[in-house]
């Protein structure tokens, strides 16, 4: 006879409370990473308020947890946009700036999302790995709406000119984060809009 080696406990199955917790070492990485820009396991289980062995359940070290809550966060926006562009009326002005505004807005309404994407100051290596893959990626899924919506083969300008907004808006993203550029976030979803279009004319 099979026995389940995560039994029910006051009605939740052991699966589940173990993705609760998994989900808490999330949000506490990701606050711990957002706010204060350093990440332990001591420092993620006292902010999960959870033990050193339910850590390990989850991640293998710090750097698993670090890769783990950035991963969240950008499949979040890569959702939400996603969802953004193909809910928005089929005209390309339109589901650029939705596109755009969905993005913009999340890393603006909370901080912690932009500091995890763009900030110098998280200089954990399995971060700058990650950031590479998620340009790359957003580069993609770029280029994959592009040539749905305009029936374009692909091509190396397609590839070249995705890579270019993509690492642009990121780079625009960090100076407005930073208060380095002064538009209001209406200015930057505006412009960033134009420039999309203009290099896709």
């Amino acid at each position: 006879m099979e026995t389940s080696p995560l039994r029910v406990y006051g009605g939740v199955a052991g699966g589940d409370r173990q993705a609760e917790r998994r989900a808490q070492f999330v949000a506490a990485g990701f606050d711990l990473l957002g706010t204060e820009g350093t990440l332990t396991v001591r420092g993620a289980c006292k902010a999960a308020g959870l033990a050193a062995r339910y850590f390990y359940e989850s991640f293998a070290d710090r750097d698993a947890l670090a890769a783990a809550v950035f991963d969240h966060v950008v499949a979040e926006i890569a959702e939400t946009t996603l969802a953004a562009v193909q809910s928005a009326p089929d005209d390309a002005h339109t589901k650029v700036r939705a596109g755009l505004a969905n993005i913009v807005r999340l890393v603006a309404e909370d901080p912690r999302r932009g500091r995890l994407l763009f900030s110098p100051k998280l200089t954990l290596a399995v971060l700058a790995e990650r950031r590479a893959a998620s340009a790359r990626m957003f580069a993609g899924l770029l280029g994959t709406q592009a040539r749905v919506f305009y029936g374009a083969a692909k091509d190396a300008t397609l590839e070249l000119d995705t890579e270019f907004l993509v690492g642009g808006l990121s780079q625009t993203l960090t100076a407005w984060l930073d208060g380095d550029l002064d538009f209001t976030e209406e200015q930057v979803i505006a412009r960033c809009t134009a420039i999309f279009l203009l290099v896709s004319e």
